[in-house]
């Protein structure tokens, strides 16, 4: 903090003090205002000053102070409440004593509430004419310097409290973020699927190939860890007769920290019986358009100068036949591990695993020579059965599942499957996996024998997605970070923080 902060800071506070010492209470309760800045607009914008004249009704605000023009015995300040903001206009001769030395005093970012009657400025600007005034909240830290423009990356990560009111994009943001849930939201329930909430600390880690958190309950005594993906419970519920479920929520992966990733980060799952892959491909397609459209008012978005068309039908590529498309590797390379092994290398990848299978090893050459290259929405499909380790073989073909990921922009979004409920063979994969996590793939899922109980008990044939919430918030408001899109996005601790 720069000595400057600290002398405004100071200030401040002797300005509390002295309204506490006069009677003025700076933080008090039960103000109640009776419009919104934007409701107010929406009514009266149109209005001329001889119409505005002749209107006898008073209105009453609440908001932070964003701009102030002191003329000795009148002037002007700007409030910003939670739908715009408002100019509002006063003078010696329209308050009491006390509340014009109120009006004097307060400052940028102090909180007021005002009321009175609208009227239109020389330069015809909508205003409120207040002809009484409440300080709010006083505020001690003075806004940062240039708030009006704060591009400072550290500061609007680390205070994203600040970075809102500096940068109203921000919060517009946000806000599309909330509309672009509800949106999911009503889509899913439309078509019969119950929300529900699973557990967020796991005794085994499962449902998905990532690193979990590690955390000890005291009074139990035991190890656990959080959730890296709600799947095994939330197929556990279609066991139980919830045919189609969905929870949105967060999931917890120890892994890098990048533009694309957040060790917590928001996902949707949801999991229908009697649905296939396919189904949900063309279930996915329509939840896009409808979410994209009801919160863009369009089909089409621009996401970092690229136009990104929702409204047609995604394009569908195996793993593959895009190998082959994008990366001209020849076919029968992918089929032997040498060769493909081969091909990785010159690639400059390398195996994650010492034992891994050929499977394994096309979908590292995919993820290097294709994901990239996939920029209008498009399912990859039929995934090696090595690395779907809880997705239904292909009845064609039982070296690839019956799953697909979406990429938009070069980037994962979904990922979803018919669901392998054959325990015996779940039982296969998962100590398949087991023999992975001990040759040093901390990544490879554990053995959990409840899920095998629950699938000997019968899951009809289901189908499940999981789709990034955070990335698709990325695309839809042209955001280039996750960060952006996360209200408090982790950050390495700082000493003066």
């Amino acid at each position: 903090m720069t000595e400057n902060e600290n002398q405004y800071i100071e200030q401040r506070r002797e300005k509390l003090s002295q309204y506490r010492e006069s009677g003025t209470n700076p933080f008090p309760n039960g103000i109640q205002p009776q419009d919104l800045s934007r409701e107010i607009f929406e009514q009266y914008e149109r209005c001329s000053r001889e119409e505005l004249e002749g209107k006898t009704e008073s209105f009453s605000l609440a908001g932070r102070i964003i701009a102030t023009r002191l003329f000795g015995k009148a002037g002007f300040m700007r409030i910003r409440d939670r739908s715009g903001e408002i100019q509002f206009y006063t003078s010696k001769q329209d308050l009491s004593d006390a509340e014009f030395a109120l009006f004097k005093s307060v400052e940028v970012g102090d909180f007021v509430f005002v009321s009175g009657k609208l009227f239109r400025t020389k330069t015809d600007e909508l205003t409120l004419h207040a002809s009484e005034l409440k300080l709010v909240t006083k505020t001690i830290r003075p806004l940062p310097e240039k708030w009006h423009g704060l591009t400072d990356i550290e500061t609007r990560y680390r205070q994203r409290y600040v970075d809102l009111i500096a940068n109203q994009e921000v919060k517009a943001t946000f806000v599309a973020r909330s509309k672009i849930v509800q949106a999911i939201r009503n889509f899913l329930t439309d078509r019969d699927f119950l929300e529900v909430e699973t557990p967020m600390m796991h005794s085994i880690p499962g449902g998905a190939a990532a690193k979990p958190f590690v955390t000890h309950h005291n009074t139990l005594d035991m190890e656990l860890f959080l959730r890296i993906a709600p799947e095994l419970y939330l197929k556990r519920l279609v066991v139980g007769g919830l045919e189609r479920v969905f929870e949105i929520n967060r999931n917890f992966r120890n892994e890098g920290i990048s533009i694309q990733h957040n060790p917590e980060f928001t996902m949707l799952e949801f999991y229908q019986a009697y649905a296939t892959f396919e189904d949900l491909m063309n279930l996915t397609e329509a939840m896009f358009a409808h979410v994209v459209k009801s919160v863009c008012g369009s089909e089409k978005v621009t996401y970092q100068d690229q136009e990104i068309q929702f409204g047609s039908p995604f394009k569908r590529l195996s793993m593959e036949d895009a190998i082959v498309e994008f990366a001209g590797i020849e076919r029968e390379v992918l089929h032997e591990r040498k060769k493909a092994l081969t091909a990785l290398e010159q690639l400059g990848g390398k195996p994650k695993a010492e034992h891994e299978g050929v499977g394994a090893i096309m979908a590292e050459i995919f993820e290097l020579t294709c994901e990239s290259k996939l920029i209008q929405p498009t399912f990859i499909t039929h995934f090696p059965t090595e690395v779907s380790p809880l997705a239904r073989r292909n009845d064609s073909n039982p070296e690839v599942t019956d799953r697909f990921e979406l990429y938009i922009y070069g980037r994962e979004i979904a990922n979803g499957f018919s669901e392998l409920n054959d325990p015996e063979d779940q039982a296969a994969r998962f100590k398949a996996q087991v023999t992975a996590l001990e040759g040093g793939n901390d990544e490879a899922m554990h053995y959990d024998s409840d899920y095998i109980r629950a699938l000997e008990y019968g899951m009809p044939p289901t189908a499940g997605e999981g789709i990034g919430i955070d990335r698709l918030v990325m695309l839809l408001t042209n955001s280039p970070s996750i960060r952006d899109v996360i209200l408090f996005p982790q950050m390495k601790k700082r000493d003066d923080v």
